[in-house]
């Protein structure tokens, strides 16, 4: 039986807090790994020691094993425990760990490396009666053999990285034309994020459910399920909510599901923690998908629904136990959701974002949990994935887990960055996720690009900010000094800049903390009643509510009732017009690493047209021209590391 006491966890986040909570439950010392640009970060503080392993680029850090394996010297820890992401489906990182004496958490190299390659997968899980969708696996890797064989399967096909997951290298190609485009950028994302081009072909299947069964096997023979979960809300192929159980899967269809992800895991003589993923269509046929050789991000809503930390379960299988529960002792009770927050933009087709939270509050009450790496002040960097929590609920039915769970993201302050939150409020909130009816084409078609447009602020929240920023600022008429003058007040010219937009108020002081708030030929009376940040509590004509702010510099950020956003005061400031509407400079959307430049100078190009491809927070991103022109000046090149608004490309208006 191994033997360890101290676990070093090879990651960060979210996932390395969850790790070492366990871990001291148990009675382990910790160890956090951490970049420069993670000095700072949760993780470290909560472990038992921490040590730098390198710079901020994942390549010199997170994935350098060398590094790994020296910080696990120093620090004298004798077990590693990889989380997910970064070195956790590293067959090479697992023997190493073995080679030098480390306990490794999680399964073999080689049940890692048959499973990490979709392609062998396909052909051992063939081998083992486990259902599989049609394709193409083969080691001929030309375009023209992809073409044949999408020909023979029939489109539309969906192209995938063999060596990877997470949505990278990934394509659905509806007709035959655009398969050698798809073909090319799948190859590109692959090899960036995986290091191998390798591709499978596949029959799309389409509007599926995403269903996965939770699997744990020990190193004494023994298997079992722990029912499945739904991870069919999705956007770019990556998981947003999850819940368990299916609203779609019965319990016979649950037991025959259980049954071949039990069977995949015994055919690679499997041991740990592991996820089987399937495609379930609406007639109730499933297929394999592939198998995730690790502990799967959304398994928090696994354990709320079966009372085990999985976690937990991990430790006492890596040192040799059995385990804690059979087939038979396993039951499923209640339901729970996990919705995944992410520093993006969804309204700029979920662009990732970068800033430092200013404020962070999580929602708390029974039923409701929150994974997270976060505090006040943390920084997200462009280094790594954008997902910086996950917030949990869970109810006896799965209305009250939905309800309890949309209660729970209203209720979580996540000030200063720009994040999903209130898009995952309209996905939980809609009729056809409410129902139970949602399949992986649920984000596309009831919350398409061309109609997806950011909410705007309320009128209440407008003049909220307003009152805020008339009283927060310390240069405005000298009538308002220390305190309030009871003589007459002239109203003010205020000007805010909200989401891009210039809002023009008028504003007057009537009394302590009390304004008229004029806009639009509308006028509005505001009390600020208690404001101690972030949290004030406001009349606006009568009605009173609550709202959260704090102030960046000048600059305001306030969420109110189901507003969020960002004001900045404007009323004396220029008007800038390079950014005018129509202007032809083409700027990079945040730091990241140039993979391409499609244009030269002097090429006409039209509005969408793409002209570079951008690498940031493992995703590629499409830079597209907004107008139609000449290209004047092309100021980036491939490889190039741009920061936020860096000049990429200049375009002479036609």
């Amino acid at each position: 039986m191994a033997s360890f006491s101290k676990i070093l966890i090879a990651n960060r986040g979210e996932i390395a807090c969850r790790v070492i909570k366990t871990a001291h439950d148990m009675g382990y010392e910790t160890v956090a790994v951490f970049s420069e640009a993670d000095k700072n970060a949760l993780h470290v503080k909560l472990a038992t020691e921490a040590i730098c392993i390198g710079p901020a680029a994942v390549g010199e850090s997170y994935l350098r094993i060398e590094n790994i394996l020296n910080a696990a010297g120093q620090t004298g820890a004798d077990a590693i425990h990889p989380g997910y992401g970064f070195l956790s489906e590293n067959a090479d990182f697992a023997d190493a760990c073995a080679k030098n004496g480390l306990t490794f958490i999680g399964p073999s190299s080689n049940a890692i490396t048959l499973m990490g390659n979709k392609a062998e997968a396909k052909r051992r899980m063939i081998e083992a009666n486990v259902p599989c969708v049609p394709g193409y696996e083969g080691q001929d890797q030309s375009d023209q053999k992809f073409v044949t064989a999408a020909e023979k399967i029939g489109f539309p096909v969906m192209v995938k990285a063999a060596a990877g997951g997470g949505g990278r290298g990934m394509r659905l190609v509806a007709t035959p034309e655009k398969l050698e485009k798809a073909l090319s950028a799948a190859r590109s994302e692959a090899q960036n994020a995986f290091g191998s081009g390798e591709l499978i072909l596949e029959k799309a299947v389409i509007e599926p459910r995403h269903i996965e069964i939770q699997i744990f096997a020990d190193n004494q023979g023994n298997v079992v399920h722990m029912g499945e979960r739904d991870c069919s809300i999705q956007r770019r192929h990556q998981k947003v909510i999850e819940e368990a159980p299916s609203p779609a899967v019965s319990e016979n269809l649950r037991a025959e599901m259980g049954a071949a992800a039990v069977a995949a895991a015994k055919a690679i003589n499997y041991s740990g923690a592991g996820t089987v993923e399937f495609l379930l269509t609406s007639d109730g046929v499933f297929y394999f998908l592939e198998m995730n050789t690790r502990l799967q991000v959304e398994h928090p809503v696994t354990e709320l629904i079966t009372g085990f930390d999985l976690v937990e379960w991990q430790l006492r299988v890596a040192r040799g136990e059995t385990l804690p529960n059979m087939q038979d002792g396993i039951k499923l009770a209640g339901h729970a959701m996990e919705a995944r927050l992410y520093a993006e933009d969804p309204y700029k087709n979920f662009l990732p974002k970068v800033g430092k939270l200013l404020k962070w509050q999580i929602s708390e009450g029974p039923g409701r949990r929150c994974d997270h790496g976060l505090e006040n002040g943390s920084e997200v960097t462009p280094h790594y994935d954008a997902m910086i929590a996950k917030i949990i609920a869970y109810g006896d039915t799965r209305e009250d887990a939905r309800r309890r769970l949309i209660s729970s993201l209203k209720e979580t302050l996540d000030l200063g960055l720009v994040t999903n939150r209130q898009f995952l409020i309209d996905c939980l909130s809609h009729e056809n996720f409410a129902d139970g009816g949602a399949t992986t084409a649920f984000i596309e078609t009831h919350f398409p690009k061309k109609i997806r447009t950011r909410p705007i602020p309320s009128n209440a929240a407008l003049r909220i900010a307003a009152a805020l920023h008339f009283s927060h600022d310390q240069h405005r008429s000298a009538s308002v000094t220390d305190g309030w003058i009871s003589s007459a007040c002239a109203a003010a010219p205020l000007v805010l800049q909200v989401e891009g937009e210039k809002k023009h108020f008028s504003i007057e002081q009537m009394g302590p903390n009390q304004y008229q708030v004029s806009a639009d030929d509308n006028i509005s009376e505001v009390t600020l009643m208690d404001v101690s940040s972030p949290l004030v509590r406001v009349e606006i004509d009568g009605h009173q509510m609550t709202a959260n702010f704090v102030f960046e510099g000048s600059d305001l950020h306030l969420s109110a009732g189901s507003s969020q956003f960002k004001s900045q005061e404007v009323t004396l400031a220029p008007t800038n017009a390079g950014e005018a509407a129509g202007d032809g400079r083409v700027l990079a959307p945040m730091n990241g690493r140039i993979i391409d430049i499609k244009v030269t100078a002097g090429q006409p190009v039209k509005r969408g047209q793409t002209l570079a491809t951008l690498e940031a927070m493992k995703m590629e991103h499409e830079i597209t021209a907004k107008i139609d022109g000449i290209v004047s000046k092309v100021a980036a090149a491939p490889e190039d590391q741009v920061a936020t608004r860096a000049l990429l490309v200049e375009i002479e208006p036609a």
